[in-house]
């Protein structure tokens, strides 16, 4: 595709495990994709891509009719807005932020009202389907900002994922992807809970979850992570540090909200004990190293202690 054929010019801020193929379906897309991350060595991996590699953040917002944000959590974000050679400081041409991290809701409100003191629209637009999704552009994304930075961003957001609403005001779409993270936490552990359940009662646990993808209890995690679980497979995907950090904000959110969340509680005490036991760095199947542990089981595989 020529130069000429371009769609428009994206600065893209983060490549790692899901920004990284984010970026390089952008560039699929059509567009015209310049980025930065804080890790050199995360550049240079995409060297090849047609991504062009910035080497701060002035350089990624020069240019860009929207700059794009994925970012492990809210204090990277508010560096990118704030600090020296961030947004504030030098303003991308289109005036349009949007951030697919998934970050705190009061947070994005606060960032969000200053970037527009400064002209700035700011789009909260986290994004669920891990980094399959991110791969195959059929993420989910909900997006929190005004209307017509929406209909501004759609295109691009069109470039990354297959299912995009728009779901309110800022912080709209962070509170909806924490609604998500609440749900996947907890249907996790209710998959781990089945599973030792099965496993002390001596049943095949493959044929068991045959059975549970054919009636109600059937889910995405059971699909997607049900096998690692039952076959000691603890490669990340997404990594329980992200989901750690995930639930937090939501118990965070609900305690300002003053809604009381006791599942959730529950699953974040598994996660902590999960990180505590070295397995921050693994998929969120490892949770089912809890349960290992708990019932007297060996963990499986490298990982055993």
């Amino acid at each position: 595709m020529s130069a000429g054929d371009k769609k428009g010019n994206v600065g893209f801020v983060g490549l790692g495990v899901m920004g990284r193929e984010m970026a390089r379906n952008l560039v699929v897309a059509g567009y015209t994709v310049r980025a930065f991350d804080v890790v050199p060595a995360a550049v240079e991996v995409m060297s090849g891509t047609g991504i062009i590699p910035a080497s701060t953040l002035a350089e990624v917002t020069a240019d860009a009719d929207i700059v794009v944000t994925m970012l492990p959590d809210t204090p990277h974000v508010a560096e990118v807005v704030r600090g020296a050679g961030g947004l504030l400081a030098f303003p991308p041409k289109g005036r349009l932020l949007v951030d697919m991290s998934t970050i705190s809701p009061e947070a994005t409100r606060v960032l969000s009202q200053e970037l527009a003191q400064a002209g700035i629209a700011m789009l909260d637009a986290p994004v669920s389907g891990g980094p399959i999704g991110a791969k195959d552009a059929t993420l989910s994304i909900m997006v929190g900002g005004d209307e017509d930075a929406f209909l501004r961003a759609k295109p691009v957001l069109e470039g990354m994922g297959t299912t995009i609403n728009h779901v309110g005001v800022s912080g709209a779409g962070q509170t909806v992807k924490l609604c998500n993270q609440l749900i996947c936490g907890i249907n996790l552990q209710a998959i781990c809970e089945a599973l030792a359940l099965g496993r002390a009662c001596g049943v095949d646990l493959n044929q068991m979850r045959e059975v549970l993808m054919g009636g109600s209890a059937n889910s995405w995690m059971l699909e997607k992570l049900g096998s690692a679980m039952i076959d000691g497979d603890a490669a990340a995907g997404f990594r329980i540090d992200l989901m750690l950090k995930d639930l937090r904000l939501v118990l965070e959110t609900a305690q300002h909200q003053s809604v009381p969340l006791p599942g959730t509680s529950l699953v974040t005490s598994q996660y902590i004990d999960a990180r505590a036991h070295g397995e921050g760095s693994n998929g969120n199947q490892a949770l089912f190293r809890v349960y290992d542990r708990m019932s007297g089981q060996r963990v499986q595989d490298g990982a055993s202690r």
